[in-house]
C-alpha cells in the first residue's frame, strides 16, 4: 500500500493531534515527512516525540517552509500555525503542487479568504478544513433528524455558546488576545459554530449584523477577586495565590515543553494576565444571520461562563428540536480531553406541533469535541466516500463562508451595520 506523505507547519498545542495519528494508528495509510515551525526550541520538541516512533522525519524553520516541501515532497501539507499566518502557508502550499489540511479557521480576513480562493481556482489544489464538531455523533444525529424532516422545514435557529472560565479565559491569556492574530473569538472560535448551522441546514449565510463588547476580562474586573496588583503574567504575579485565573505553566508539562521553556525564542508568554488593559478581542458578542434559504439565525457568544457548551433550537414548520450539549472543562494542552461531551446534561427534544414533546436517546462518543477528533481522524488518514453519508468533510467553500460569517461581524460591530458576505469576496462556489 503506497501512504501518502504529510508534512506539518506549525507544532504547537493542537498539532499533535494530527502528527501523532499518522505516527500512530495511521501509519500503515500516511507517513510523516516534515515538520516545521517558527520556534527553533517548540520545533525540536515536535521532532523529539515525532523520532520516538520515526527517525526520518526532518524539521525546519519557518523560513525554510518551502525548502521542507522541496525536499521531503510532501502529498499533503497540514496548517496548524496561528491564525493570521494560515493563508500564506495555504496558497504557498498549493503553489507548489501540494493539498493541504488547515485547521480552523480556514482565515480571518476577507482578503486572505480571496487569496485562497483564487490560489486553489489556479493550482487546482484542493484544501480541507478541519471542522472536527461535524463528526460529533450528537451534531452528526441533529443532521440525521434535520435531514429526515422531523421539525418540517426549518424557519429560524437559536443558537447560544458559553465558554467557561476555564476554557473561555485561556483565549485572553494567549495570542489570540489581538485580533491582529486570530480575528478576535468571532473568527477563530465561532467559525465552528458557524459552519454547523450552514451544514446542519445545507445553506450559506447572506448577511450578518453583529454587536459585541469586553466587559469581563478587563483592568477593572481585577477589584471583584481583591487583586490589588496584578502582574503582566501569572508567571511572576505577585498576586497568583488569590487570583482564581492563575495558569501555573511548571505544573503542566505540556505547556511548560512548547511555551515556558522556549520563550527565549521569540519572547511569547502564554499565561498572560486576563485583566491586561491591551487586550483587543470582544469577550459578549451578538450576531443576527439571514441565511440565503431564507432561515434567520440569532446567535450568541459569551467567554466568562460558569460551564462549558451549547444550547440551540431550530424552529420549523412542524415543530421545534431542542438540543443542549455540555462540554468537559480544560484549558488547552492541560492534558484533559479537549471538549468532551457530558453524558447526562447532554439532551435532544422533540416538541411537534399538536402533540407530546418527547426525548431522543442521544448518539454517544468519547474522545475530544464531543468524540468528533476521532472521527476526523479517521476520516482524514484513512477515507472512505460511503462512510460519510453526512457530508461532513469541509472544503475551502465551507472554510470560507464559516470564515466569512466571523468577519463579517467584526465588520458590523465595528460599523454597527448589516454586512453583505457577497460583499466581501467573489467568485466563491456553495459548498453544499
Amino acid at each position: 500500500m503506497t501512504r501518502k506523505r504529510y508534512a506539518q507547519v506549525g507544532t504547537g498545542t493542537r498539532a499533535g493531534m494530527f502528527s501523532g495519528a499518522i505516527l500512530g494508528e495511521f501509519n500503515e495509510t500516511a507517513a510523516l515527512v516534515g515538520l516545521c515551525d517558527s520556534n527553533p526550541g517548540r520545533l525540536a520538541v515536535g521532532l523529539s516525540k515525532a523520532h520516538q516512533r520515526d527517525r526520518s522525519v526532518r524539521g525546519y524553520l519557518a523560513d525554510d517552509f518551502e525548502q521542507m516541501v522541496m525536499e521531503t515532497k510532501p502529498d499533503i501539507v497540514i496548517v496548524t500555525t496561528i491564525d493570521s499566518t494560515h493563508d500564506a502557508y495555504i496558497c504557498r502550499a498549493m503553489e507548489l503542487g501540494c493539498d493541504v489540511i488547515t485547521e480552523k479557521p480556514m482565515t480571518m480576513t476577507a482578503e486572505k479568504c480571496q487569496r485562497i480562493i483564487d490560489t486553489r481556482r489556479k493550482t487546482g489544489r484542493s484544501c480541507r478544513v478541519t471542522f472536527n464538531y461535524r463528526y460529533s455523533p450528537p451534531r452528526t444525529q441533529v443532521k440525521d433528524l434535520l435531514m429526515k424532516g422531523v421539525i418540517g422545514d426549518i424557519l429560524s435557529v437559536d443558537f447560544h455558546w458559553m465558554l467557561d472560565t476555564h476554557h473561555g479565559a485561556d483565549y485572553f491569556r494567549r495570542w489570540h488576545r489581538y485580533k491582529r492574530n486570530s480575528g478576535g473569538l468571532m473568527v477563530h472560535k465561532a467559525t465552528h459554530h458557524f459552519d454547523l448551522v450552514n451544514w446542519w441546514l445545507e445553506t450559506v449565510p447572506a448577511a450578518v449584523f453583529a454587536s459585541g463588547q469586553r466587559r469581563f476580562y478587563v483592568p477593572e474586573r481585577a477589584a471583584q477577586y481583591d487583586l490589588d496588583n496584578p502582574g503582566d503574567r501569572c508567571l511572576t504575579c505577585a498576586e497568583a495565590g488569590k487570583c482564581p485565573f492563575f495558569l501555573d505553566l511548571r505544573a503542566y508539562p505540556t505547556l511548560k515543553s512548547l511555551f515556558l521553556d522556549n520563550e527565549q525564542y521569540d519572547g511569547y508568554f502564554r499565561d498572560r494576565c486576563i485583566f491586561s488593559d491591551d487586550i483587543e478581542i470582544e469577550d459578549s458578542m451578538n450576531v443576527i444571520v439571514d441565511y440565503a434559504n431564507g432561515v434567520k439565525m440569532s446567535y450568541s457568544l459569551n467567554a466568562f461562563m460558569p460551564w462549558e457548551g451549547y444550547t440551540i433550537v431550530f424552529n420549523g414548520t412542524r415543530g421545534r428540536l431542542e438540543h443542549q450539549m455540555v462540554e468537559s472543562s480544560y484549558i488547552s494542552g492541560d492534558r484533559r480531553v479537549p471538549g468532551e461531551m457530558e453524558v447526562e446534561p447532554t439532551s435532544i427534544r422533540i416538541c411537534p406541533h399538536f402533540a407530546d414533546a418527547y426525548e431522543v436517546d442521544v448518539w454517544q462518543g468519547t474522545g475530544g469535541h464531543g468524540g468528533g477528533d476521532t472521527l476526523l481522524l479517521q476520516d482524514l488518514f484513512d477515507p472512505d466516500e460511503e462512510r460519510d453519508y453526512y457530508k461532513r468533510a469541509a472544503d475551502h467553500r465551507a472554510g470560507a463562508y464559516a470564515a466569512l460569517t466571523g468577519i463579517a461581524a467584526n465588520q458590523s460591530m465595528a460599523s454597527s451595520r448589516q454586512v453583505m458576505i457577497d460583499s466581501l469576496v467573489h467568485d466563491l462556489e456553495q459548498p453544499f
